[in-house]
């Protein structure tokens, strides 16, 4: 199937041909027949992508902040890597989509194949969208017009904001399709309406939906026509839909204000407010988000939980059904704001309409219709790639995720190896095709079982959300394929019990198969020179790791104890795996203790090992991210051994040992796929033996638990 891309390197669009989504839970699988470009928020992107690096830097101080941080953690080399390769991702377009379910996900209710649908999906063929985020159609709302519901849920959540009343003077600043649709919606409210812009054009659409109009371009002052159309009294709200870096509209906004006034930003302007316009007056300002309540709640969005209508009235979902009933009423006319109409392959000239100078309003996307395509066609879950082939007897890899970590790290570790790359996998199909274009796999799948049952792949390497990992484990164990699983392996010890059953049953069958876990802290060649330096000592020794984790928001799908299982399980296993590793013997007891916080990511951990050694872990989200990252002193035989970051090995008392320094980071990571390469193609000894995989695992999970 075909879906618009963007690059944010270089803000060129292309169509490409990507595997056809899978439905997931709570979702639903619809077949486009048109969607909208939201030329403002669209054209942004494109703007952001086309320019240079200084301006891009200048246009998100933010994230310049966060690129400085990085570099002193982590170092200059792995910073520049990760912005470009975060920046090489392409970006899917669009949030106006109208087509016909084909399928639902477990959980969905409300709606069933065949019904018409207005959603925030993608410009692309089949797109799976959460069930909260569609609406259905009324029968007298045509297709193209339900393709503006988004965009009027977005303009309606705005007014629900200012609270309009009937015969209030309303000012909408910034014309454009929000600003038209704001305009019709609150004179449906009864209020009376003042539209602001440059454009002659939308002005005249303003007028003929009932505003009375102020034309900047003409040179008219909008603080005075304001103060005439409010008989003097000052509005009573004003509607900020404008796109532009100037604080002018704010400013304005409060000087045509009546004391005590409204006024509501929706779209994008500069913020720096001079507290004597609001001070003065006793304005109220509030900046609207999206469509309405649920918005980036993943509770909402993600696990279906909606708001009680009780409590709260208008949610995302039920704004896009006041619209459509708006449009079903004849209440709501967006057809004047129609001004051009593309077929989906034909997109690259819609966005250089967007960014050239001839004007453009509503421009929609048309798709093909069955009759023109058929389903079979836009449902292909597998795309070929023009990867290379590797030499016959190769370790044949099926990736299963393709998010930011495996594109960043572990996919190019792999790729080092010389494996032959076969297929990647991801369930919405973009992240997987560029991963496959980038790194040269033969195929880029939405079909995950397809892995398993593909002869040639003999190996499979598992980097998705924590709470699929240990079926995946058992489903490559079961199809005889080994495994590679990034951490966590298991989230609790019913999921380790099914994985060692899986391994047995494999073993009893003839199959010597691999689990290897992503531990590769122990791979880094400074923690292997630890450990020879250490097999020179005698008696027990004293480890002290210290991370400085930083802190997720509590609502980030890692600290879920469902999806990630919570910090420990999804990280700090890590650091058990390293010490367990360095000690060398197994661990006869564990004692943790938290912070009191929201979230159990600040807490100690302390080691008993079975050759007396003892070892402590410090992981902390309170600390500064100028601070080193992660940090283990080894104490042993009145010697001390200092390693920062993976980077910097220093020894003191070590006869013949004071340094080793490395340039990257990433060594380990490449020499642990490496191992797990090599022991798939030539056999032999396995690099983590699984009974220790599964004792850090079980301890990291009972850790967990001790500390919620």
């Amino acid at each position: 199937m075909k879906q618009i891309l963007q690059s944010l390197k270089t803000g060129e669009t292309e169509v490409a041909e990507i595997p056809c989504p899978v439905v997931m839970h709570r979702q639903v699988l619809i077949r486009s027949t048109v969607s909208l470009v939201s030329v403002g928020t669209e054209r942004m992107l494109v703007e952001f992508g086309k320019a240079g690096w200084i301006e891009k830097a200048h246009q998100q101080p933010d994230k310049v902040r966060m690129v400085l941080d990085k570099i002193k953690t982590d170092g200059l080399m792995p910073t520049v890597e990760t912005v470009f390769n975060k920046l090489d991702q392409p970006l899917p377009l669009g949030y106006c989509n109208v087509g016909v379910v084909m399928e639902t996900g477990s959980g969905v209710s409300g709606f069933a194949p065949g019904d018409r649908v207005a959603s925030n999906g993608k410009h692309a063929e089949v797109v799976s969208v959460p069930a909260n985020l569609c609406a259905r159609i009324p029968p007298l709302v045509s297709d193209e017009e339900a393709a503006f519901t988004v965009i009027g849920a977005i303009a309606l959540q705005g007014i629900r904001l200012v609270q309009p009343t009937l015969g209030e003077a309303v000012v909408v600043t910034g014309l454009g399709l929000i600003g038209l649709v704001a305009v019709q919606l609150l004179r449906a409210h009864g209020c009376r309406v003042l539209g602001i812009d440059l454009d002659a054009e939308k002005l005249a659409l303003a007028r003929e939906f009932g505003a009375e109009v102020v034309n900047l371009a003409a040179g008219e002052d909008p603080v005075a026509a304001a103060q005439a159309f409010a008989r003097g009294r000052g509005v009573d709200a004003v509607l900020i839909t404008a796109s532009t870096k100037s604080n002018a509209p704010v400013h304005q906004a409060a000087l045509m204000s009546r004391k005590r006034g409204r006024i509501v930003l929706v779209g994008v302007t500069g913020l720096e407010l001079s507290r004597a316009d609001f001070f003065e007056k006793e304005l109220t300002f509030q900046v609207s988000c999206s469509y309405g309540p649920g918005r980036y709640d993943t509770n909402y969005e993600e696990k279906g939980q909606d708001y009680p209508v009780g409590y709260v009235r208008w949610t995302e979902q039920r704004n896009f059904e006041a619209v459509l009933d708006m449009l079903s009423d004849g209440r709501l006319n967006v057809q004047p704001l129609i001004s051009h109409r593309f077929p989906i392959d034909a997109s690259e000239d819609a966005y250089a309409l967007i960014g050239g100078a001839e004007p453009a309003l509503g421009i929609l996307l048309r798709y093909p219709t069955p009759a023109e395509k058929p389903e079979v066609e836009v449902r292909r879950t597998s795309v070929r790639l023009a990867g290379s082939h590797a030499a016959a007897g190769a370790a044949a890899l099926g990736f299963i995720g393709s998010g930011n970590y495996a594109t960043a790290v572990l996919i190019p570790a792999f790729k080092a190896t010389g494996a032959r790359l076969k297929v990647v996998a991801s369930n919405g199909g973009v992240s997987g095709l560029h991963a496959g274009r980038k790194y040269g796999f033969e195929a880029s799948t939405t079909d995950t079982d397809s892995i398993f049952a593909d002869p040639q792949v003999n190996a499979v390497v598992i980097t998705t959300r924590h709470d699929s990992h240990a079926a995946l484990v058992c489903q490559a164990l079961a199809a005889g394929k080994h495994v590679f699983v990034e951490k966590p392996l298991a989230m609790n010890h019913e999921e380790l019990a099914a994985i060692e059953q899986a391994h047995a049953i494999a073993v009893a069958t003839g199959r010597s198969l691999v689990v290897m876990v992503g531990f590769n802290r122990r791979f880094s060649p400074q923690v292997q020179k630890i450990r020879s330096l250490l097999e020179g000592t005698r008696g027990p020794k004293a480890f002290v790791m210290t991370v400085n984790a930083g802190a997720i928001p509590s609502e980030h799908w890692t600290q879920d104890l469902a999806v990630g299982g919570g910090r420990i399980i999804g990280e700090g296993c890590h650091f058990i795996d390293l010490l367990r590793f360095l000690a060398g013997v197994e661990i006869t007891a564990h004692h943790s203790v938290r912070l009191q916080a929201a979230t159990a990511d600040t807490v100690t951990i302390q080691l008993a090992f079975a050759d007396g050694s003892i070892g402590t872990i410090h992981y902390f989200a309170n600390g500064s991210k100028s601070y080193p990252k992660e940090r283990l002193e080894v104490f042993a035989a009145g010697r001390v051994l200092q390693l920062d970051n993976f980077r910097k090995l220093t020894g003191f008392g070590w006869p013949g040992f004071t340094k080793m320094n490395l340039w990257r980071q990433d060594k380990g990571q490449r020499n642990c796929a490496g191992m797990f390469v090599n022991v798939v193609e030539k056999g032999g000894f396995t690099p983590i033996p699984l009974a220790e995989v599964l004792e850090v695992s079980r301890i990291s999970i009972e850790v967990a638990a001790n500390l919620r």
